[in-house]
């Protein structure tokens, strides 16, 4: 597991509900294009109507993402659950979330630059309804997202993070579902990756302290013990430094989260830019939200709270809105990771 997970270094300070102009642009743009995802994975072939929409810049048309504020106004606390939750937390009402907010279709910005959306939000907003809390974001960098739940800077996190065996190690998980990572290149694939057999050499990035850079840096061991070339492996803050990259050739591909590599290229400059390689999803494994291993009493509530939105539909009709339902658990597991 790459070290830069669990860096001492103070986390930089968070920034709820904020967000740079650049991204509060590339996610205007990207969020006009949702309803194109959505039909491609099996979601809401049309658009719903009060959603928050915006003009869809590159195409000239106008589209919307997916109106969960009724699903989710329609969830209700549940006192014995809430019960369960640590006096300490509980007393504020609040449930205080760290997350990367810039990972569509997960977690990402409206198109006001500020209010966070995505099928990650609308899960740990439910749970935390079920819990009696309201669910409030700080955004922060990916690899600080362990280091902020350690501190009790936030009470949880839910970032697409998967929960693996290393990880658990430093906090433990509920899981939530079901993803794996793939491969995403230019349109038209000009370095002509076909599979991970083929990055020998190749123009890597990935996003710091994910399960992508440890898939790339194993890979490219894999190379040199083969006597083939090391991967060129370009590590950053953020998804959208590694499309910039990608877009401008600087790179060969960026591996990345499944749901988000397919919602990027079926959507930046209407589905030209990028492409995903065909073929198996490397490393399956479950997505965790992560808790503090010194606070067992709000993990269990958390996972007891999200087996109850599995069971009355919510969680279900929360990923058919957001065209992930492919991803699916049956129940809740605490640190099912390996």
């Amino acid at each position: 597991m790459p070290l830069s997970l669990f860096a001492e270094d103070e986390p930089k300070d968070e920034t709820p509900m904020r967000t740079s102009r650049r991204t509060a642009l590339a996610t205007t743009l990207a969020a006009a294009s949702l309803a194109v995802l959505l039909s491609a994975c099996g979601g809401p072939s049309a658009p719903q109507p009060g959603a928050a929409g915006s003009s869809d810049a590159a195409g000239g048309g106008s589209s919307t993402i997916p109106d969960t504020s009724a699903l989710l106004s329609a969830v209700s606390e549940d006192a014995t659950l809430a019960a369960m939750v640590p006096e300490a937390i509980a007393s504020t009402k609040e449930l205080k979330v760290g997350s990367n907010v810039q990972s569509a279709p997960n977690n990402f910005f409206a198109a006001d630059g500020s209010t966070v959306i995505g099928s990650d939000h609308d899960i740990i907003t439910a749970i935390g309804t079920k819990l009696g809390l309201a669910a409030t974001y700080s955004n922060l960098d990916f690899g600080a997202l362990i280091t902020s739940l350690q501190s009790g800077r936030v009470d949880t996190t839910i970032a697409a993070m998967n929960d693996t065996a290393t990880r658990q190690q430093s906090i433990d998980f509920v899981d939530y579902l079901t993803s794996g990572i793939t491969l995403m290149v230019q349109k038209g694939n000009p370095a002509g990756i076909t599979g991970p057999d083929t990055l020998c050499g190749k123009n890597i990035a990935v996003v710091t302290g994910t399960s992508q850079q440890t898939f790339a840096e194993d890979t490219s061991t894999k190379c040199v013990a083969d006597g083939k070339a090391a991967l060129n492996i370009s590590v950053t803050d953020s998804d959208s430094q590694n499309q910039t990259q990608l877009r401008t050739g600087r790179i060969d591909a960026i591996v990345n989260d499944l749901p988000s590599a397919v919602y990027i290229s079926k959507t930046t400059q209407d589905g030209n830019a990028f492409e995903v390689v065909p073929g198996d999803v490397i490393d399956g494994a479950p997505y965790g939200i992560g808790v503090n291993k010194d606070n067992p009493g709000l993990r269990d509530a958390m996972a007891k709270a999200l087996d109850q939105l599995i069971e009355d539909g919510t969680y279900g009709k929360i990923l058919d809105a957001w065209g992930i339902s492919s991803g699916k658990v049956t129940s809740a597991v605490v640190n099912g990771g390996k």
